[in-house]
């Protein structure tokens, strides 16, 4: 999905939910949509959003990302630093997307494909539990930090 088609449906789903597509809310989108792959805090987002809109606060950036969450529109997500981040929710989801996170220089990778189906199933029939949604994060080297040669 482009930009314009991403932000048509944001605006759609915010505008059903009884909130605007404002000119900061837009600039915080804009940012996630071209920072996609990057996982960003919201700390970095807002950065990226005063090089766009200046007189935008940090405050209004929050905001905006909590209602994003809200909506199931972005995923708020914690790794190993304590740090949240943002990330888009791809269309069509119904789950949560899953990360391999890098021990050693710290890179996420995303994995699209849901792994977990069966696992859901066992959860709901062993446990009586129904499952809404599911977070994995697989922590060990990327193949990038197992090329590089060793030091002495």
């Amino acid at each position: 999905m482009n930009t314009g088609e991403a932000l048509k449906k944001t605006k759609k789903q915010l505008h059903e939910s009884g909130f605007k597509l404002t000119p900061q809310r837009e600039a915080t989108l804009l940012v996630l949509l071209e920072n996609e792959r990057d996982h960003l805090s919201a700390e970095e987002i807002f950065f990226f959003v005063k090089q766009k809109n200046p007189d935008i606060g940090l405050a209004t950036v929050y905001r905006t990302l909590e209602i994003l969450v809200d909506l199931k529109i972005v995923d708020k997500v914690s790794f190993d630093d304590g740090v949240s981040r943002y990330d888009l929710r791809k269309e069509g989801a119904k789950h949560f997307h899953h990360h391999l996170l890098c021990l050693e220089c710290g890179s996420i990778e995303e994995i699209d494909e849901d792994l977990l189906g069966n696992v859901e199933e066992i959860v709901e029939e062993r446990f009586h539990f129904i499952v809404k949604d599911h977070r994995l994060t697989f922590h060990g080297i990327c193949q990038s930090c197992q090329n590089k040669p060793k030091e002495s």
